[in-house]
């Protein structure tokens, strides 16, 4: 068990950012909001699975929504916690602690929030090892966990329980309601055991998210290159660099959906990137060449600062680099491959991994 403060938030809220492929949430607002409740009822205890009982249950916490939302309309706090005790309630059983459902900007550092104000503890791992658009694409759903009972709740003090007969009838259901809570809203589901945790989950997310976030920092106080070290320290490759010259952003089902187009700069100086979107990165094509799909992951960072660049906050005239680098390896196991691959999304083209491209 390690302690978070304050000052570990930047680093894995930006580290989380990397591995959200530009979903998650905006991490500026969840760092804000982590930051808030750590600095008002002190620090939140970070456990491995390993240090705590097989019994004990666990709820994630997360925001569901279209993330260009959240921008606007900022989460309330008290909307997480209602759901979170509103799942302890139905279920009759008190969760022992909280963790991330993806790894995110925003959904990496809510459960911090809530352990802060609920004095509870925060396990480190998550469902996805990365973000993903619809509630059933979590390695939990491919080992036969289910995402209900799940709860949720908005800025008014509405909550809605639900249990279904499938996690992705959580989804359909779930995204009709959110859309009619202004697009937003805040739940807790896929409540499970540890010993489940230790069969099913991404193991060490928040801290692999926070060394990414060091990784990040460091070469920028060296003045080294922050893109290579991002690279470095994913295992990834350097798709693309060049200038954001389109976007075709919109909120549809709940959700951003959309497309951006690069011109290329220096070595990729003649070639073009577009890059689809539904929350999150799904597919890299490089003059119509696909180069990366889901579910390995795509991030777009800020050529300069290496900064990652959500799927919201993409602008025409911006400078950046494009990697990718390999989904954990869970997602390619048939069953989990199953819930994530390109053909789901409507590509006509077979998941192949990204280091057998580039590698």
């Amino acid at each position: 068990m390690r302690l978070l403060y304050e000052e570990n938030i930047e680093d894995i809220a930006l580290g989380a950012a990397v591995l959200g492929t530009g979903g998650g949430g905006d991490p500026y607002v969840g760092k804000l909001m982590a930051r808030e409740a750590i600095r008002q009822y002190g620090p939140v205890e970070l456990y491995t699975l390993d240090e705590l009982d097989d019994d004990d249950l666990i709820v994630p916490a997360a925001g569901m929504g279209a993330p260009i939302v959240i921008v606007e309309k900022l989460p309330a706090g008290d909307d997480m916690i209602r759901a979170f005790q509103a799942l302890g309630r139905y279920s009759g059983r008190q969760p022992r602690g909280t963790m991330s459902i993806e790894a995110g900007g925003l959904n990496s550092v809510m459960p911090i929030y809530v352990a802060a104000r609920l004095r509870i503890p925060m396990v480190d791992c998550d469902g996805m090892g990365r973000a993903f658009p619809e509630i059933q694409m979590t390695i939990f759903t491919a080992h036969g966990i289910t995402a209900s009972p799940f709860a949720m709740s908005d800025e008014r003090g509405n909550v809605l329980l639900m249990d279904t007969v499938s996690n992705a009838w959580v989804e359909t259901f779930a995204r009709s309601c959110v859309v009619h809570m202004g697009a937003e809203g805040m739940i807790a589901l896929y409540s499970a055991t540890v010993r489940q945790l230790k069969a099913a989950a991404i193991h060490g997310t928040i801290t692999l998210a926070e060394d990414i976030g060091k990784t990040v920092r460091n070469a920028r106080r060296a003045e080294a290159n922050p893109v290579d070290a991002v690279r470095a320290a994913v295992n990834g490759f350097l798709l693309f660099r060049g200038k954001i010259t389109d976007v075709d952003r919109r909120i549809e089902g709940g959700w951003n959906k959309g497309a951006a187009t690069m011109q290329g700069s220096g070595d990729f100086t003649g070639s073009e990137l577009l890059l689809d979107f539904q929350n999150e990165h799904l597919a890299a094509r490089i003059d119509g060449e696909f180069a990366a799909t889901v579910p390995d992951l795509i991030a777009v960072l800020d050529n300069e600062t290496g900064e990652p660049i959500t799927t919201e906050a993409l602008r025409y005239g911006m400078r950046v680099a494009v990697i990718a680098f390999p989904c954990a390896p869970q997602w390619r196991e048939p069953a989990a491959l199953e819930l994530a691959h390109p053909r789901y999304f409507g590509y006509d083209v077979d998941y192949v991994p990204v280091e057998e491209c580039f590698g």
